[in-house]
């Protein structure tokens, strides 16, 4: 399977259609099945990059993420964000893969809040390496923003890969159109919901529950249509560290784990 799996991303490397491992992480929006278009936390420059603007305290983070039925496929990243008078500014490093097969991204974004809305960019340098066919790096741009209609509903979207950087001859790197809602209809429930969009293949459909039954406890759960995909994790909160932990399930991967730690530094 792994033989199978690597060769695929060889081919993708390339010929044919461009194809990058999803960049959307952090145990939290596991969770919740990566409905992130309007969910703002840690993570957010890995997901949609504008809801770092709503960021109040400077925050460090890492995460890791196992295919424990893949070796090789296994990710991690690490986040700083650093909010100033005149916005948030983050900065990030993302690794999947192994000695085989990998891609390591450098991230740098920015996000500034202008009433209800917020709007952020985020500027990568992707690094493409596989054995027998060298390295191949690319610089890419992603957008988003974030409107709160009322304290209760929000709506995100963003857009990855927006300057479809080209590979090598016409092979470009593909375009993610991802738009969502999220419901907040008490301090204790969180509600999203989201479509992911690649120009070139099927949507994918979204949706994620958050309960914070204790002050310092959350449970969330979370569902993926095409691939079907299931979610679940637990986050635990203090005034300064957060942790998550997040299981997800589809038939290709079986069950995947992946746990995260930030730290919150005082305003």
């Amino acid at each position: 399977m792994r033989l199978y799996l690597l060769s695929a991303f060889l081919l993708c490397y390339i010929q044919t259609i461009a194809q990058s491992i999803s960049t959307q992480i952090g145990a939290r929006a596991n969770g919740i099945g990566y409905a992130t278009a309007a969910l703002p936390d840690s993570w957010s420059l890995f997901n949609n990059p504008a809801s770092s603007a709503q960021l109040k305290q400077a925050s460090a983070g890492c995460t890791y993420d196992l295919r424990s039925s893949l070796t090789g496929a296994n990710r991690t990243a690490a986040v700083i964000n650093i909010p100033f008078s005149i916005g948030v500014t983050s900065v990030g490093a993302y690794r999947f893969g192994d000695d085989l097969y990998n891609e390591q991204i450098v991230s740098a974004g920015f996000a500034n809040k202008f009433g209800l809305a917020s709007l952020g960019v985020q500027v990568n340098y992707i690094q493409y390496a596989a054995t027998g066919f060298g390295n191949k790096g690319v610089a890419t741009v992603n957008l988003g923003g974030i409107a709160e209609l009322t304290p209760q509903l929000s709506i995100g979207a963003y857009i990855v890969n927006v300057n479809q950087p080209t590979l090598s001859g016409d092979e470009k790197l593909p375009t993610r159109l991802v738009a969502g809602v999220a419901l907040k209809p008490s301090e204790k429930i969180f509600i999203a919901a989201e479509i992911d969009k690649d120009l070139d293949f099927d949507a994918v459909w979204k949706i994620g529950i958050e309960y914070n039954f204790h002050k310092k406890f959350a449970a969330r759960t979370g569902y993926n249509l095409n691939p079907n995909t299931g979610f679940f994790g637990l986050g635990f909160k203090t005034r300064k560290l957060v942790l998550d932990y997040a299981v997800q399930y589809n038939v290709l991967l079986r069950l995947s784990h992946q746990a995260s730690v930030a730290y919150q530094f005082a305003k």
